[in-house]
């Protein structure tokens, strides 16, 4: 039996400053409803695990607000000081720097992943509560890349101090307030970019990729098109593009290419890339669809083709220097 206490619970989610927004709340309780009648062992196991989280808000809560003024030894800190030096430390190096709240609340959004993806896991997959809560945990997905692309921004030597300052008052108000206004607003553009690639696996043929493109343009919205129509020339938006269709890295896309010209062969399907690369991809097994359709994965995939661009960039060797989301975003954000 659930508890009087727990019971309680379900009715009226604890509030804090780091917590659910209203719809989540409503989402969650309807879950934990579902749960108590159908599997009450299984609504314990989640209503325990929202308290944590609920506490593990109250307790980030308790450190000072990034955007309050502190005075210590006669040194003002707020968030125009935090914003100042946001411009002047590297990423690698930012850390010491970072206010602790700033620091715990990521913490906070990969527990929250956490919780979100016990209820899918502890409903049928075919529920329909599933694609609300898969929803949520893509929210938090892109909230993520939305801060590894800030932080891109400003190790960018390209970019203006003007714009660095303005990009570091966004990321402190994502820091602050869990969402960017700016970039919240491309968050179904990114949903419909990733339904439309896992509408159906890779077709890779010649690898030239344009039948994947064709279908992925088929099915995205204006400000997809538009992205599109203005970088596919650049060579970095292309190969870019070619790793998120194929689930393969550039040097692995660049590898089968050659196998194809050397030996004549005009066109190759999913089964014969093992065998051609001699091992297994990269980035894993995402060229078809997501497994189990965990919007988790969404994250892994971005965030190995993040890492590898990241080397090619410090190495200063040929391919894309950026994923495919953070181009698209980064266009987005000088756009607004």
């Amino acid at each position: 039996m659930i508890s009087e206490q727990k019971e309680e619970y379900i009715d009226n989610i604890v509030t804090s400053a780091l917590t659910l927004e209203t719809d989540e709340q409503a989402l969650v309780q309807e879950t934990l409803q579902y749960l108590k009648t159908e599997h009450p062992e299984d609504a314990e196991l989640a209503i325990r695990r929202f308290q944590d989280l609920d506490l593990l808000g109250k307790a980030i809560s308790r450190f000072p607000s990034v955007m309050e003024s502190q005075i210590i030894r006669g040194v003002e800190r707020n968030g125009k000081t935090l914003v100042a030096s946001l411009t002047q430390f590297s990423r690698s190096s930012r850390i010491l720097h970072t206010p602790s709240r700033v620091v715990a609340s990521r913490s906070y959004l990969v527990a929250k992943s956490h919780a979100f993806s016990l209820l899918c896991i502890l409903l049928d997959h075919t529920h329909p509560l599933q694609s609300r809560l898969k929803d949520v945990i893509f929210k938090i997905a892109c909230a993520l890349m939305a801060e590894d692309v800030y932080l891109a921004c400003l190790e960018n030597p390209v970019f203006p101090i003007e714009k660095k300052t303005k990009l570091a008052s966004d990321l402190v108000h994502l820091w602050e307030h869990g969402i960017d206004p700016r970039s919240v607003q491309h968050v179904p553009s990114l949903q419909a970019l990733w339904s439309a690639r896992e509408s159906s696996p890779p077709t890779f043929g010649t690898l030239d990729g344009s039948s994947e493109l064709i279908r992925l343009s088929m099915d995205l919205d204006d400000e997809w098109q538009e992205f599109l129509l203005h970088n596919l020339h650049n060579e970095e938006t292309k190969a870019a593009l070619e790793e998120f269709l194929f689930g393969l890295s550039y040097e692995e896309i660049q590898q089968l290419r050659n196998r194809l010209a050397k030996y004549g062969i005009c066109a190759i399907d999913y089964s014969d890339v093992h065998a051609y690369l001699g091992t297994e991809p990269a980035y894993g097994d995402y060229a078809g669809f997501i497994h189990k359709g965990d919007p988790r994965a969404i994250y892994d995939f971005y965030a190995e083709r993040r890492d590898s661009a990241q080397y090619r960039q410090r190495a200063k060797v040929p391919g894309p220097h950026k994923t495919l989301e953070e181009l698209y975003l980064i266009y987005r954000m000088f756009q607004d």
